[in-house]
């Protein structure tokens, strides 16, 4: 059975069909318009710059890989959007499998506790407050309060229950007001 080949809507760019017929400087210009929101992305959902940069260079080669399943049915920018949530999301359960299998802890209420200032001076941005925050709370939190998912398509995605999402955001929510000491 052979594949029916795919129909772009009008809304694809001709530098994504360029790219999806394999050509490299299309794709390149895709990456140059779009690195800063996916690095962003990736940043608020990591928090860590490093890492971050990692992720981004995963995101665009997932799609690279993956832009010949790009329908057009979306702005191309949506859909590398969603594809570099997946990406952290799917590093963030890898690292979760990772560290299970190396450290084993009761002590759960010490990875609660976003890290402070130790001077009482430093005033603490926003960004550095949501990067200070639990894994789990602040990818819920970047992707319902910053990015605009609602609770049941951040569950689907994590592959946790819409309570979890709901609970996880609650506690973001209160860290945060901790953090920036209201």
């Amino acid at each position: 059975m052979q594949a029916e080949p795919t129909v772009l809507a009008p809304t694809a760019s001709l530098a994504v069909r360029r790219a999806q017929q394999g050509d490299v400087a299309a794709f390149e210009q895709l990456y140059r318009e779009n690195l800063g929101r996916v690095y962003a992305l990736c940043m608020r959902l990591c928090g860590d710059p490093g890492r971050a940069e990692e992720l981004t260079q995963d995101v665009f080669v997932r799609a690279w890989e993956k832009i010949g399943t790009f329908e057009g049915k979306s702005a191309f920018s949506t859909w590398l959007h969603r594809l570099a949530v997946n990406v952290v999301l799917g590093d963030r359960r890898s690292e979760k499998v990772r560290v299970a299998k190396v450290m084993v802890t009761d002590d759960l209420e010490s990875y609660e506790t976003p890290s402070r200032s130790h001077d009482p001076c430093d005033a603490i941005d926003l960004e550095r407050a949501i990067a200070a925050l639990p894994p789990g709370a602040r990818a819920v939190l970047v992707l319902h309060d910053v990015e605009g998912y609602k609770h049941e398509e951040i569950a689907e995605m994590q592959g946790t229950a819409v309570g979890t999402c709901k609970a996880q955001l609650h506690r973001a929510r209160r860290l945060l007001r901790e953090m920036l000491g209201r």
